[in-house]
C-alpha cells in the first residue's frame, strides 16, 4: 500500500528524474538484460539502439510521478501500455524482474545519499502500485480473449497463405490458423503480436492488421526497416506456406461508430490500419476522405486498391501526396510534404468530423497541429502511439 509519505517522495523525486531520466533507464536496461536474459526476446533492440525506448520510459516514469495522486490524468497512455503487452505478452512474473532491475538503478545512479533507503521504498511501493494496475487489466484482457469465439492464449500457429508485394517496400503477409479453427475478431484499427526466431533469437513485434475482420484470416502488411531483424525475416525469409506464431489482436487505436464524416489520414506505412477502417466505414453511407503521403509512387502501396474502391463508392474521396514527383502515369494530387493548406483543401467543408491519422512521428506531429489550427476539435482526433510506448517493447 501506497502511503502519503511514500507518494511525498515520489513527488519530490521528479525534478531529480528530469535531470537524468534518460540516463537512469539506460542504466536500468543494461542491468536488466544482463540479471535477466531471459525478457530479451520482448524488447525491440532498434529501439533501444536509437534511443527511442530509454526516451519512453523515462517519460513513462515521469509521468507516473507526476500524477501518482491522480493517475486518471495519464488518460490513454495507461490504456496504450496495456495493450502493447498484451500483445508481447507480458504476464505478471515479468513485473517483479522489472521492478528490481528500476529501483537497483535508481540507486546506483542516484547513489545512496540521494536515493536512501526511504526513497528506494517509496519508489518500490509505487512501482508495485503500478504493476498491479497494468498485471491485472493484462489478466483481464487475456481471460476475455481466450473466452470469446475464435479466442486464445499465448502464442498461436499460424501458415502463411500468401505473400504479396504492394510496394517497394512493403509486402502483405496472409496468415490463417494451422489448426483450421477460426480467430478472434477485432475492431478496424488494431494490431497483432508476432513471434519469430531470428537467427536462433527469439523476437516479438506488432504489426498493424491491414485487412477487414473475417474471422478465418489476419493480414499484416510489413515495411521493410533498414537494419531491422524482424522485418527483414519476413521479408527475406518468411513464404507462403510457412508458420509464424502470433498473440490474439489488441489495440484502442479503432474505429468508433459515428455518422460523421470520416477523415483517414496516413503516412508512409501508417496506411496499414486505415484500410480495415476504410473497409469498416464503406459499409455504411457516411463520407470518407481518405488522404495520404508518401516519398513517390514506388512506395505507394495499395493504390489501385483504393482507386478502385473510389471508383465503385461515390461517398469515397481520395487524395494523395508525394513528396517526388511520380510521373504523368501516376501523379499525386500534391507534390511535396503535406502541409496546412493541403490539407485544408482535401479535409470536408464542415470541421464537424472524426479525423484518424497514423505515420512517423513528425508526421502525426504536423497533422495534429494543422488540425488543431484548422478548427478540428482535438475530441475528434484520433492517432495511434507510435514507437515503444512503455519498458516492456
Amino acid at each position: 500500500m501506497l502511503t502519503q509519505p511514500q507518494r511525498d517522495i515520489v513527488t519530490a523525486t521528479v525534478p531529480i528524474l528530469e535531470q537524468g531520466g534518460e540516463a537512469l533507464t539506460r542504466h536500468f536496461y543494461k542491468g536488466l538484460f544482463r540479471d535477466y536474459p531471459e525478457v530479451l526476446p520482448y524488447f525491440n533492440q532498434a529501439h533501444q539502439h536509437s534511443g527511442e525506448q530509454q526516451r519512453a520510459l523515462a517519460n513513462g516514469v515521469l509521468a507516473y510521478a507526476r500524477h501518482i495522486d491522480k493517475l486518471d490524468a495519464l488518460g490513454g497512455l495507461v490504456a496504450t501500455i496495456i495493450n502493447k503487452h498484451v500483445a508481447l505478452q507480458i504476464r505478471a512474473e515479468h513485473y517483479p524482474l522489472v521492478g528490481a532491475s528500476l529501483l537497483k538503478a535508481i540507486r546506483e545512479v542516484l547513489g545512496e545519499d540521494v536515493a536512501t533507503d526511504a526513497v528506494i521504498e517509496a519508489w518500490g511501493a509505487a512501482y508495485g502500485q503500478l504493476a498491479d494496475i497494468l498485471a491485472g487489466e493484462e489478466g483481464r484482457i487475456y481471460k476475455e480473449q481466450a473466452n470469446a469465439p475464435g479466442g486464445w492464449s499465448g502464442a498461436r500457429d499460424f501458415q502463411v497463405v500468401s505473400k504479396v508485394e504492394e510496394s517497394e517496400e512493403i509486402t502483405s503477409f496472409l496468415m490463417a490458423p494451422v489448426d483450421g479453427k477460426p480467430v478472434l475478431a477485432f475492431a478496424p484499427g488494431q494490431y497483432i503480436g508476432v513471434v519469430v526466431s531470428v537467427d536462433g533469437v527469439p523476437m516479438r513485434r506488432q504489426y498493424s492488421l491491414s485487412a477487414a475482420s473475417n474471422g478465418e484470416t489476419y493480414r499484416i502488411s510489413v515495411k521493410r526497416e533498414p537494419g531491422g531483424k524482424v522485418s527483414n525475416y519476413f521479408h527475406d525469409q518468411v513464404q507462403a506456406g510457412g508458420t509464424v506464431q502470433l498473440t490474439p489482436p489488441s489495440g484502442e487505436f479503432v474505429l468508433a461508430e459515428s455518422s460523421k464524416p470520416l477523415v483517414l489520414i496516413s503516412g508512409g506505412v501508417g496506411i496499414t490500419p486505415t484500410l480495415a477502417m476504410l473497409a469498416q466505414a464503406l459499409r455504411g453511407t457516411r463520407p470518407v476522405h481518405f488522404i495520404h503521403a508518401a516519398r513517390h509512387h514506388g512506395v505507394h502501396a495499395f493504390r489501385a486498391q483504393i482507386d478502385a474502391l473510389a471508383a465503385q463508392h461515390p461517398q469515397l474521396k481520395r487524395f494523395y501526396c508525394y513528396a517526388e514527383h511520380g510521373g504523368a502515369e501516376h501523379a499525386p494530387d500534391a507534390i511535396g510534404l503535406l502541409n496546412r493548406e493541403t490539407l485544408a483543401a482535401w479535409l470536408p467543408a464542415s470541421r464537424d468530423i472524426d479525423a484518424y491519422f497514423l505515420g512517423p512521428q513528425p508526421f502525426m506531429r504536423a497533422v495534429k497541429g494543422y488540425l488543431r489550427e484548422l478548427g478540428v476539435p482535438e475530441s475528434q482526433t484520433h492517432h495511434e502511439f507510435f514507437g515503444p510506448a512503455s519498458a516492456l517493447n
